[in-house]
């Protein structure tokens, strides 16, 4: 039996292959959708959501939730089969109330959970997760993972950039004023979340210069630390392969993945979201 068991929720942008090869649980977050509940990334896949969205005429866009109290408990008894403890890893507190579902059921079970508000989102949470599970693997306990957990979500860093303000203007998001205005000029937006809420960082006037923008934020931020680094994308494979390229060879990656954006925070982006998630490892003498 492993001292730890790693669970996060499906919103953490994890490329498949990885939460197989590190045993790392997850939970899905909830889509309703015309009367309808799918499971993020189960029930409904990436591809499927942003085909749907291109299609739709009704106006009608999906509504998120979280996994109910029942599905953490179910997760953290199914880790208390393999492991002594488990370390639950979400999402920022101020995107969505899964974190707090999650604390309520670390209440009702047997098992100790120690649950992370990462304060940040998609592969910036990904990696905090990953990093924690690698820990797991080498035989840290409960503390030493949970501390890993929080020594990379404090380093992550995210930008994305939007083909659109609409969806997030129709889903109550950002003032219609702000939408419009990225229809009328466009604007490609760049939202970044960092310590909590998601911010607009910057508003470039094309895609090119948002992803301009997108490296020159690396370059500026990285300074030429070893990075690990992933490109995420909603229904955009071309430009997230060019741009993995483009990271590959300006910067010294350790890792480097490309992943879908999640059913669940695509239906509030829409499809065309580009961009990119790291964390630098620390210089000799840095604080991590």
């Amino acid at each position: 039996m492993r001292k730890v068991a790693v669970i996060t929720d499906s919103s953490a942008d994890l490329p498949p292959e990885l939460i197989a090869r590190h045993h790392i649980i997850v939970v899905p977050l909830l889509l309703h959708w015309d009367g309808h509940e799918y499971r993020d990334g189960v029930d409904m896949m990436p591809g499927e959501l942003y085909r749907r969205l291109r299609l739709a005429t009704n106006g009608r866009l999906p509504k998120t939730s979280t996994p109910s109290v029942g599905d953490f408990v179910r997760a953290y008894a199914r880790a208390a089969q393999g492991a002594q403890a488990v370390v639950s890893i979400h999402l920022s507190s101020e995107l969505s109330g899964t974190y707090r579902v999650a604390h309520a059921a670390s209440d009702l079970v047997d098992v100790p959970v120690q649950v992370l508000d990462c304060r940040t989102a998609a592969m910036g949470c990904g990696f905090a997760v990953l990093e924690a599970a690698r820990a797991a693997e080498a035989g840290a306990d409960v503390e030493q993972v949970l501390e890993r957990a929080r020594q990379i979500a404090r380093r992550a860093r995210l930008y994305v950039t939007l083909d659109t303000l609409s969806y997030l203007h129709r889903g109550g998001h950002v003032p219609a004023i702000a939408s419009v205005a990225g229809s009328l000029l466009r604007i490609c937006p760049i939202l970044t979340v960092e310590n909590g809420p998601a911010q607009l960082a910057e508003l470039p006037r094309t895609r090119r210069r948002a992803v301009a923008r997108l490296l020159a934020r690396m370059d500026e931020e990285i300074k030429a630390r070893p990075v690990h680094a992933a490109v995420m994308h909603a229904d955009v494979l071309d430009e997230a392969e060019a741009l993995r390229r483009e990271v590959a060879a300006r910067f010294d990656c350790r890792e480097l993945f490309t992943t879908d954006f999640t059913p669940v925070m695509g239906a509030h982006t829409g499809p065309g979201l580009l961009g990119v998630a790291w964390w630098s490892e620390e210089r000799r003498g840095e604080q991590p």
